[in-house]
């Protein structure tokens, strides 16, 4: 961030608060040499999170962030959290949600416009209305967080630029100012690279991909060159999917969608595109609040016209607004792999294009009249960024490199598997996703009767899917884990890249670094279901259902999501209160002995479950609940 831009222009005077700076950040010749039991390097939301966890469990942690600001696209302008689920699904993100709303209730009073923004609607299933956050209260939030951590140190202001391996294990990394020549360099026992970028990955020799499989490599009926139609949407119908606009799958609604994949140039290729990029600006019609934009002296009219795309986040406390366009399609493809004077130069342009849009779409008579009617009179929030023109700290980094680990998440992880009610089940799974696959345009060119090359947004076909901690591990290197730029295919990654995602995978890293410190191991030798079980008893939603609040103090919580990764349950419903059936009863007693003798295959297990459960069975008197408990009982006391 800091680019020097001028295109700003107060229409008066407006009050312009101090920047959220951390109060603990530490200097570099404080870290310089030292040894942590834990290295994250990225001050992302599931950087944070997977920092804090490993601080709460006792580690000894760095933080290592590039900019002066952590919180990633959350303090960058993302302007709500992105999930259909409205529930906490992990502790500190939890934290997060709950913080927020204290907020805006402690300051603008119960039932405040604020706080009521701040929280899920009530009246309202549509996916924009889900909890919204302005960027400056993220950034406090996650400041106060990390400052209550006393054996958390963050380095503000560094990239890593080399690492230190000894075979299987990474050893030290070397850390620079991102403008300077000074070096930093810290050893670890375990590291973890919590970048959008996936910068340690590349220094420590990690295998990554950046860009689209083709559609063979995987069987992704969607992967590569994609062309697609839009769905229409039928009379009566609000949204995407169909089992979530009616009622029966506990998510919200998207309104969009895309249908048939529709065959042009080089239709299934492989190739190292990614998704297009922008800035997301807060705007505000507030005129306390408001900084204009004045005409930049390098506008550049056809670039205006080509930052398009995208709509409102709308309805941010404050009378804001997040700017979600301005997605040049092209320049993002030197991003993944280039250095930072690279990156910053490609992001200046993406922001001063959004700046030129802004302007042209304002001010010129020729600008198409739904878009002066739609911008009129919003100018940039003088409180936000206000150490950095007002422009947010970082650009919105769709996708870039990603981890080739222990296993890829797919596109068919996101769909219903075959003979179950539910996406595939993965007995090491840390989180879940609830976000469809979902990808901008990559390219900039079309098919004849389809969008632009990289358009899709799989609403209908996605469902909540379980992602496998292998994800998270590279196949040969032993003590670095990956929570965000994780291993999955270009489509699967669709509905990975979502900060709620990140904040669960970012905090379940967390818990597997602390066990495998503890334990004089590596997260890659870990006994992935000693981390199921502390991830189960911590309240982490590891598997999705309608009808349970993972965050609940219920007892029955842990064993019902501990089980559910396992196979137990053939659907998103558990039905928890409902009597055991003696059919069911047989199959899960055979299920614990398989699991017991280390040969249970989770899928197998659930579609006996999901055939015997249509089946007329004698209803028991204990309740299924009961029935996992006593299972759960029995299995932990091994």
């Amino acid at each position: 961030a800091g680019f020097p831009l001028k295109a700003i222009a107060a229409t008066g005077p407006v009050k312009i608060p101090p920047p959220m700076l951390l109060k603990t950040a530490a200097k570099p010749e404080e870290v310089d040499g030292k040894s942590y039991d834990l290295v994250v390097i990225g001050g992302t939301p599931g950087g944070i999170a997977c920092a804090v966890r490993a601080a709460r469990e006792g580690l000894n942690v760095l933080l290592v962030n590039h900019t002066r600001h952590i919180g990633g696209f959350m303090t960058s302008g993302a302007g709500g959290w992105e999930a259909p689920y409205d529930g906490l699904r992990s502790p500190i993100y939890g934290e997060m949600l709950t913080s927020a709303a204290a907020y805006y209730r402690d300051t603008y009073g119960e039932g405040s416009p604020q706080h009521l923004a701040s929280m899920p609607s009530q009246t309202s299933r549509r996916h924009l209305d889900r909890p919204k956050i302005e960027p400056r209260i993220a950034e406090l939030l996650f400041n106060r967080m990390v400052e209550k951590e006393k054996t958390l140190a963050v380095l503000l202001g560094h990239i890593v630029t080399e690492a230190e391996r000894d075979g299987r294990l990474l050893k030290s990394v070397t850390l620079q100012p991102m403008h300077g020549e000074d070096r930093v360099t810290v050893t670890g026992t375990v590291f973890a690279d919590a970048m959008y970028e996936g910068d340690l990955m590349a220094v420590a020799g990690v295998k990554t991909q950046i860009g689209r499989e083709s559609r063979e490599q995987y069987g992704e009926p969607h992967a590569g060159v994609i062309y697609t139609k839009k769905r229409r949407l039928e009379p009566g119908r609000r949204g995407y999917p169909e089992v979530a606009d009616k009622g029966a799958l506990n998510i919200r609604y998207n309104p969009t969608s895309t249908a048939a994949i529709v065959e042009g140039p080089h239709s299934g290729e492989a190739d190292d595109s990614v998704m297009a990029y922008n800035y997301r600006l807060i705007l505000t019609r507030d005129p306390a609040n408001r900084i204009m934009v004045a005409r930049p002296a390098n506008f550049d009219l056809e670039l205006a016209k080509a930052a398009s795309g995208g709509g409102f986040v709308p309805n941010l406390p404050n009378r804001k607004v997040a700017w979600n366009g301005g997605r040049l399609v092209g320049p993002q493809n030197g991003y993944p792999n280039g250095d930072w004077l690279t990156r910053e130069v490609i992001s200046k342009r993406y922001l001063d294009a959004m700046l030129m849009r802004l302007w042209w779409m304002q001010n010129d008579p020729a600008a198409p009249k739904r878009f002066r009617d739609q911008f009129e009179g919003y100018g940039l929030a003088a409180d936000e960024f206000p150490d950095n023109n007002h422009m947010p700290y970082e650009i919105y980094v769709r996708e870039a490199r990603r981890l080739v680990g222990r296993y890829v998440f797919k596109e068919q992880d996101n769909v219903t598997a075959d003979g179950i009610a539910r996406t595939p089940i993965h007995s090491d799974s840390i989180a879940v996703t609830d976000w469809p696959m979902d990808s901008v345009a990559c390219l900039p060119r079309n098919a004849p009767g389809g969008g632009a090359d990289g358009i899709l947004f799989l609403s209908e076909e996605s469902r909540p899917a379980q992602v496998p901690y292998r994800s998270l591990l590279p196949v040969k290197l032993d003590n670095l884990l990956v929570p965000v730029a994780l291993s999955a295919s270009h489509v699967g990654w669709g509905s990975i890249r979502l900060e709620p995602v990140w904040m669960q995978t970012g905090e379940a890293a967390g818990f597997a670094a602390a066990l495998a410190v503890k334990t004089r191991t590596t997260p890659a030798a870990l006994n992935p279901d000693t981390l199921i079980r502390k991830l189960a008893a911590s309240r982490v939603m590891i598997a999705f259902f309608n009808d349970m609040d993972a965050a609940s103090d219920d007892p029955d919580i842990p064993a019902a999501q501990y089980f559910a990764t396992k196979g137990f349950f053939p659907s998103y419903d558990a039905r928890l209160n409902e009597p055991l059936t003696e059919a069911v009863q047989r199959i899960w007693e055979e299920g614990l002995a398989a699991l017991h003798k280390g040969r249970l295959d989770p899928m197998t297990l659930s579609r006996k479950v999901r055939q015997v459960e249509a089946t007329d069975s004698r209803k028991l008197k204990q309740t299924r609940s009961q029935a996992l408990q006593s299972m759960w009982r029995e299995f932990t006391k091994q």
